[in-house]
Formats: C-alpha cells, sequence, structure tokens
C-alpha cells in the first residue's frame, strides 16, 4: 500500500482505468465514477488503486477478471493490469476486494456495463458481470463506502454546481458518422451533451438516437421537417413539434422535453403554439457556413465562459474534427460539459414551455 498520496480529511478512494482496442488506456477514472469503453469497443484489461490511505492504515486493492476464451486470471493488485491488453479479448466479468488489516472498516463497490446496461452493485469480492455467455464488458464504475454505510449515491458523472460549466448542442442531426465520433470523445472526459435532432431523420439512425440515451446525453427535438415555424400556422407548427417529439420518442423511448427553432425564429404564433421550452444559444459558432474545424475551435475557445450554450451542427465531418479539439481544451480548463437540462437544473432555473432560452448565467 502506498502512502504517498495520503491525506488526513479526504476519505479513501479507489482509482481506475481501463484498456479498449480502439483507444488504448483510458484517463484515471475517480471514485464511483463511469468508465465506458468507446462506442463499439470494450474493456480487455484493467487496472486500479487506492488514493487518500490513512498515514495509519494498512489496506491494499486486489481484483480479477474472467477474460473471454480464457476463463479467470490470477488475481493482481495496487495498479498492476489485470486482463491482456495485447491480446484484446474481451473481459466478461469483474471481482474486486480490499485486503489488508485496515481493509474491515470499508465496503468496495463495483459494476460493470454490459449487454447495454450496467450490472447491479457487486460487493467486496462477488463476481459482476456474466461469464460463460458471450456477453462482454464495456464498461466498469467503482466505490468505496464506510463499512455497512450502503451503496454509493452520487449519481454518475454528477454535475457540480459551484464549478462552472457550458452546454455543447448540436443541431439537424443524428448523423452517425459525426455524431458518434462526438459521442466517443465526450466519453473519455465524461462529457455530456444535447442534441436537437429532425424528426424525420431519426427512424433512419436509430442506433446512434439509442446510444445518446445510453450515454447519458440528452436528446431533444428540431421539429419534424426542419420547418421555419414562423411561417406556418397554429396547427402545423403544434404538429412540427409534436411529430418530431413522437419520432424521437419511437427511436429511443425518451421523449423530448426540450425544443430547438430550425434558425432559431419566433413570432408570437411560435411561441403560443410551440408549448415548450425553446433553447437559443449565445454562442454561435457559425460551423455550417465556414466548414471549418479552425474556425469552429475558435468560435468556441476564444469566447467560451460558465453558462454559455454553444450551437454546433452534427452533419459536417469539420465539426466532429473541431470537437475532438474542443473537448479535451474545456476539460482541461476546468468546464463541465453538461446538458442543457442538467445546466438548468444546476444553475436553479426552471424550463417553461413558450419561453425563450440563450444561456444561463
Amino acid at each position: 500500500a502506498d502512502h504517498s498520496t495520503a491525506s488526513s480529511d479526504l476519505p479513501l478512494q479507489v482509482n481506475y482505468s481501463i484498456y479498449s482496442p480502439v483507444q488504448g488506456w483510458s484517463g484515471t477514472a475517480a471514485d464511483n465514477q463511469a468508465l465506458q469503453a468507446p462506442y463499439g469497443s470494450w474493456v480487455a484489461a484493467m487496472r486500479a488503486n487506492l488514493i487518500n490511505i490513512p498515514a495509519d492504515a494498512q489496506v491494499g486493492i486486489r481484483y480479477q477478471v474472467n477474460l473471454s476464451g480464457t476463463g479467470w486470471l490470477d488475481p493482481a493488485e495496487d495498479g498492476a493490469e489485470a486482463g491482456n491488453a495485447s491480446a484484446e479479448a474481451p473481459l466478461e466479468a469483474i471481482c474486486m476486494e480490499l485486503y489488508g488489516a485496515s481493509a474491515a472498516s470499508y465496503d468496495l463497490y463495483y459494476k460493470v456495463y454490459q449487454n447495454g446496461t450496467w450490472t447491479d452493485w457487486a460487493l467486496n469480492g462477488a463476481v459482476a458481470g456474466t461469464e460463460g455467455a458471450g456477453l462482454r464488458i464495456d464498461g466498469i464504475r467503482a466505490a468505496i463506502t464506510a463499512k455497512d454505510a450502503g451503496a454509493p449515491q452520487a449519481a454518475m458523472n454528477a454535475v457540480d454546481p459551484s464549478r462552472p460549466m457550458i452546454a455543447l448542442t448540436f443541431d439537424d442531426g443524428p448523423q452517425p458518422s459525426v455524431g458518434n465520433r462526438i459521442m466517443d470523445c465526450l466519453a473519455q472526459y465524461g462529457g455530456k451533451a444535447t442534441f436537437f435532432m429532425v424528426g424525420e431523420r431519426v427512424g433512419s439512425y436509430k442506433t446512434e438516437v439509442q446510444r445518446m440515451v445510453a450515454e447519458g446525453h440528452e436528446v431533444a427535438n428540431h421539429t419534424m421537417n426542419h420547418k421555419y415555424l414562423q411561417k406556418l400556422g397554429a396547427a402545423q407548427i403544434q404538429a412540427q413539434v409534436n411529430n418530431g417529439n413522437d419520432a424521437i420518442q419511437a427511436a429511443c423511448g425518451v421523449r423530448p422535453t426540450l425544443l430547438r427553432l430550425p434558425g432559431g425564429n419566433h413570432n408570437a404564433a411560435v411561441l403560443a403554439n410551440a408549448g415548450m421550452p425553446m433553447i437559443q444559444w449565445n454562442v454561435d459558432t457559425l460551423d455550417w457556413k465556414t466548414r471549418n474545424a479552425d474556425k469552429t475551435v475558435a468560435a468556441v475557445l476564444n469566447h467560451v465562459k460558465d453558462g454559455d450554450i454553444i450551437l454546433m451542427h452534427e452533419l459536417y465531418g469539420a465539426t466532429g474534427d473541431a470537437v475532438a479539439r474542443i473537448v479535451p481544451e474545456l476539460h482541461k480548463r476546468g468546464f463541465q460539459m453538461v446538458t442543457v437540462s442538467q445546466m438548468a437544473a444546476a444553475k436553479g432555473r426552471s424550463l417553461e414551455a413558450g419561453k425563450l432560452y440563450s444561456s444561463f448565467h
């Protein structure tokens, strides 16, 4: 057990990382953070170690993995690799436990993302995941609590209202060639986005929309046919909104609660008939116009501040290129990347139907 990071006032915590064939070794996840392989990939190996070990404690962490085609491997301890990164076969199950004289003072909880869902918590050496059924592990989450304190309560990737945050929003999708790249990048940094989608497109790209929901992004409405609503009558406005909501719900099971107006265009009839909160923006990247990653990156990073709603579009490869540069830098600067609904809640703002919102400063 390493006492170099010992601290008397911070609780004992577990940190962990995963290896996936697409990404290689991930960054280190903090205690109770969901850590997932990029979409379409899987976990082939893992590492875990303890931090904030009390100066008088004797405690370490031991973990064992079931490797597809091989079975249970020998246990690894305190930061060593468990699995086989070079072979790239997926893990099917894991078990983890604390050891040492002080281990009895704590509970170690862990779960895995398998077959499209998170398993229930496993505890102190129990098996998480289903072995021998051809199911692979695509993510891991672990946390330490005081003995008998109960399972960790914090939401995965919970928002901290005291830290700066922004909402990245993407219009006009779904478009898997760009949207999946955006989600891959956000997954590496624990970020979430809001996707304002055109209803007539979602039926063709259900898998991408279902991934948005599975990974905690917000699915939102950009009307059924991308019509400029200020040119329509009341019944047509209502149909564009309701049909868009119906299409998205049919694709992924979640009914949107937010609307973005095509072009941001509105008049009194739109406000009276939309029936949803309307989300505008205060940082317009003009990515649809420039199709230039450098200009999109500059439009965000030169101006970004807490509470911003940033407008981009999911249709353009250059936007995907830009996001791959924007997200790591926002993370480095300490911004949380959250959904519009998460940011409104964190800022104490209730979103009302018929009202327009362009930022949460």
